[in-house]
């Protein structure tokens, strides 16, 4: 029946119709248009801060060797506010009210953060959601923090109680709780080198002073593997051109014998993984011994990864012989389709997961989608990620030459 009407309107009827969704289509459009470019492509830091109505909130950048100021608002009557900006990467910013009253963000550069403190103790106690590196700053301070405030009690009691005689045992005991409160607190920043080398808070973890002459982080190690890993995905950053060149420097000049020792005897400057093969044989990253080692994550259940090994297959062929190895990791959860797929793509060189998607490996290169790939040349500096095609292929050649 409704068919049979439309077809006895009146054929002006039918036109006006179309015109009327032609227009309202092309309105639409438009809308979505004009959202999507009202909407900002750069990142976001808003919030509140209670009783600070009317007073004025500083964005500032922290470069290498200079603060940068960036912009500034006028805290609304309910202390809420917002600043928007555009940044290539990520990069540190102080949220400043006043020179004793600030705390340390880490943006990145589609953030949409959110800030919520109070006046009075703002640099103290504040909560930071939606950036992950500003959280993991904010952890890094409050543990330095934590640790200075301990040594400094301890301290101001050795200082009173030094001169006194009868009190040279109890010295000597707050001494030594003094020394192993410092060596807590360097275990502790090195740890989180190591488990985080591919965020810029490990700049900062490596920064940390205890006071202007002592580095917490005095490991060498850690610092070739922060520099290393993220050289390979910053190379622009001010901060990691900083942090790689100080660190090749330091290399050059022979001052850390044990990193020498650790190189010789593991050959692995870098993150490592120790995972099982399918024979449940645990191989660590840092025991394979090759001119050019590929880094390489994927899974079975993968149709991009799966025909990226077909590539894989062909490059190890050609590059073999000329010192190229191959360490695959897989995020599966099911050993039988990982093992099927092996067989059947025809792969020879290591392939290791623990079935349960390798998440402690996949963190600590920082891999948020597959196939992804690291590789690393003879020296185990890592000299690029996600090759992929005739740029793989480029990579390997120039590095097996």
């Amino acid at each position: 029946m409704k068919l049979k009407l439309l077809f006895l309107q009146p054929l002006f009827i039918q036109v006006k119709s179309i015109i009327v969704r032609k227009i309202y289509l092309a309105i639409v459009v438009f809308a979505i248009f004009l959202s999507a470019c009202s909407k900002p492509d750069g990142f976001v830091i808003s919030g509140k801060i209670t009783n600070a109505g009317g007073k004025h909130l500083y964005l500032d950048q922290l470069n290498v060797s200079s603060i940068v100021p960036i912009d500034s608002v006028v805290l609304n009557n309910d202390g809420t506010f917002e600043f928007n900006g555009k940044i290539s990467y990520p990069n540190f910013y102080l949220l400043r009210l006043n020179e004793k009253n600030f705390i340390t963000l880490l943006v990145d550069t589609l953030e949409k953060i959110s800030v919520r403190g109070d006046f009075a103790n703002f640099s103290r106690d504040y909560v930071v959601e939606g950036s992950q590196g500003s959280l993991l700053v904010q952890e890094l301070n409050n543990k330095l923090t934590m640790t200075k405030h301990k040594i400094d009690s301890i301290e101001s009691r050795i200082s009173t109680f030094r001169n006194y005689k009868g009190n040279e045992t109890q010295v000597e005991k707050w001494e030594k709780e003094v020394n192993v409160i410092r060596q807590n607190q360097v275990r502790y920043s090195t740890d989180f080198v190591q488990k985080h080398p591919f965020s810029m808070a490990s700049v900062l973890a490596l920064y940390q002073k205890f006071d202007e002459a002592n580095y917490v982080v005095q490991d060498l190690y850690s610092l070739k593997i922060a520099a290393s890993a993220l050289n390979s995905i910053y190379p622009k950053s001010e901060h990691v051109i900083a942090l790689y060149t100080n660190t090749q420097r330091l290399i050059a000049q022979g001052k850390n014998d044990k990193l020498v020792d650790f190189i010789a005897e593991n050959g692995s400057t870098y993150p490592d993984i120790k995972l099982p093969d399918v024979n449940g044989r645990e191989i660590s990253l840092s025991s394979v011994k090759s001119k050019v080692l590929l880094i390489h994550f994927w899974s079975a259940q993968d149709r991009v990864s799966r025909i990226q090994n077909e590539a894989l297959v062909e490059l190890y062929k050609k590059y073999k012989s000329r010192g190229l190895e191959i360490y695959q990791v897989s995020i599966d959860t099911d050993k039988t389709l990982w093992e099927a797929a092996i067989a059947q793509d025809g792969l020879s060189w290591i392939n290791v997961g623990d079935m349960k998607g390798s998440i402690s490996a996949v963190n600590t290169y920082n891999v948020r989608s597959i196939p992804f790939n690291y590789i690393l040349d003879k020296d185990r500096n890592i000299r690029g990620k996600n090759f992929a095609g005739p740029a793989l292929d480029g990579a390997i050649n120039e590095l097996t030459k």
